[in-house]
């Protein structure tokens, strides 16, 4: 049960205040889990993914703990955050693409089943599959689910450019230079646009009609 508790963040000290954080901040500050659900996580993310991909997953979970830290919201399951992160674009690998679910919901059903063999209780495997899916909502509050506004913040800076002067500069430098951008304008917006052109009410189609492509090439973490 060790494994389901909650964690405090090591940043639970600091108070809300102003959004522009200015404080240090490094990768090593934030802890990989290291539990089976964890564990199951990144085995997935390597197997399933593309470079490209294992480092936005990757970036998006660091971005999610940092705009944790700006914001000072101290009661996040990083567990839960993490695994979610990992793999919340897991619905595009063409192993898990459905024909008729959006990616994220795929993806969401992936989440759950790697936690059913984490040994996760019911309850906590559906927040997985809610966290995936909120992710690509276009707005989630975070008194309603702060995990799920975590990963849709984190996923809009690293995708769209969304709030990027939050963080701070020499973090987004240090998380860029361990984990490059490499092709994933290219291969997220192809991939967008093949779900899109498949399932027209998907939120892959809301993403395209509104100008995803462009805002992966416009994205100012290109020019960090």
């Amino acid at each position: 049960m060790a494994e389901f508790r909650r964690i405090l963040s090591p940043f639970a000290r600091f108070e809300c205040g102003p959004v522009h954080y200015s404080g240090p901040m490094r990768i090593s500050d934030f802890a990989l889990p290291d539990t089976a659900a964890a564990r199951g996580a990144r085995e997935l993310m390597h197997e399933y993914h593309s470079p490209a991909l294992i480092n936005h997953v990757v970036r998006s979970w660091l971005w999610a703990e940092a705009f944790a830290v700006v914001e000072g919201r101290a009661d996040v399951d990083h567990e839960l955050l993490y695994a979610a992160a990992l793999l919340h674009d897991i619905g595009l690998a063409p192993a898990f693409d459905n024909h008729v679910l959006g990616y994220e919901e795929a993806g969401g059903h992936v989440g759950e089943a790697m936690a059913a063999g984490a040994g996760w209780p019911a309850a906590r495997r559906i927040r997985i599959n809610e966290v995936i899916v909120r992710h690509n909502w276009p707005e989630v509050d975070p008194a309603f689910d702060l995990e799920g506004y975590l990963l849709e913040t984190a996923t809009g800076l690293d995708i769209s450019g969304r709030r990027d002067a939050e963080i701070p500069l020499e973090f987004r430098r240090e998380v860029l230079a361990a984990h490059p951008r490499l092709d994933l304008a290219e291969e997220f917006g192809a991939g967008v646009r093949d779900q899109a052109s498949r399932k027209p009410h998907s939120h892959a189609r809301r993403l395209f009609d509104g100008g995803v492509v462009d805002k992966l090439a416009a994205n100012p973490l290109e020019r960090v």
